[in-house]
């Protein structure tokens, strides 16, 4: 028994190292006002919805599930779980480095500012109509932000993310008993959007990628580029996307089956 107790002490001592890496990146990439971020978007969201869908409209009650669901606290423990789960045996010490140095620091405050800019629509066609002018031109900026969208292939993976967080909206609403579909009608009608959903994903991360990157200049936004290619910087890239499409597939279930539910309850 003292063996044992030993021995599980040696391991909790050395479980932390790892955690403590990993939250160390967490925190350097400022992950906890990633997602104040994001669930300011998803209150928006779910105003949009609530006009679209809900017969009432948006109205106390369903802002109140609205915020439930998009709970940050909760929202940030998800992420941060699977993405220390998915960087475990990766070395992160290379991305601690970078995030360390100066243009590691900006990068990071432009890619939040520009976030937190875009959540007002106004901004958001703004930097799209931006995008929109150098589309199709030699543009030496646009290059780089070309050769950084596809060191991070931020295309379809965001694809891919979009439409899996649909399928699962559409899976909450007949879970719900919002309407009644076959898996392979929801499938067929979800797949019919992906024209729509790369169109706009497309012009989404230039936008976003154009507006936050346009204070850094081509040394600094090349460095970038180095980090994201190399074995460190792909793990991270790849964490990311599992850790927050994960996030997003539960958060568009719920909120799939809110909607559903207040369906419901209008009918009773």
């Amino acid at each position: 028994m003292t063996k044992f107790l030993l021995a599980f002490g040696a391991f909790t001592l050395a479980t932390p190292v790892w955690a403590t890496q990993a939250q160390d990146l967490s925190d350097a990439l400022r992950m906890s006002e990633v997602i104040a971020i994001m669930q300011e978007e998803g209150l928006a969201y779910g105003n949009v919805l609530a006009t679209e869908m809900l017969p009432s409209g948006p109205n106390d009650a369903w802002a109140k599930t609205v915020e439930q669901i998009y709970d940050a606290d909760t929202m940030l423990t998800s992420v941060n779980a699977a993405f220390e789960a998915a960087l475990e045996g990766e070395d992160i010490g290379p991305l601690l480095e970078f995030y360390a140095t100066d243009t590691g620091t900006q990068i990071i405050d432009l890619e939040l500012e520009a976030r937190a800019a875009m959540v007002d629509e106004d901004v958001e066609e703004s930097a799209r109509e931006v995008y929109r002018g150098l589309d199709g031109t030699d543009d030496a900026r646009l290059a780089q932000i070309s050769e950084f969208i596809a060191a991070n292939d931020l295309i379809e993976s965001n694809i891919a993310g979009g439409l899996n967080a649909t399928l699962q909206f559409y899976v909450g609403l007949n879970d719900g008993g919002a309407f009644q579909m076959t898996e392979s009608e929801i499938l067929s009608d979800v797949w019919a959007q992906e024209p729509d959903v790369r169109l706009d994903t497309r012009e989404w991360v230039y936008a976003y990628l154009l507006l936050a990157y346009g204070p850094l200049d081509d040394v600094q936004l090349d460095a970038y580029i180095e980090m994201s290619r190399s074995p460190a910087g792909q793990a991270m890239n790849q964490a990311l996307f599992k850790a927050f499409n994960g996030m997003y597939d539960t958060l568009s279930y719920a909120m799939g089956r809110a909607i559903a539910d207040h369906l419901m309850a209008m009918d009773l």
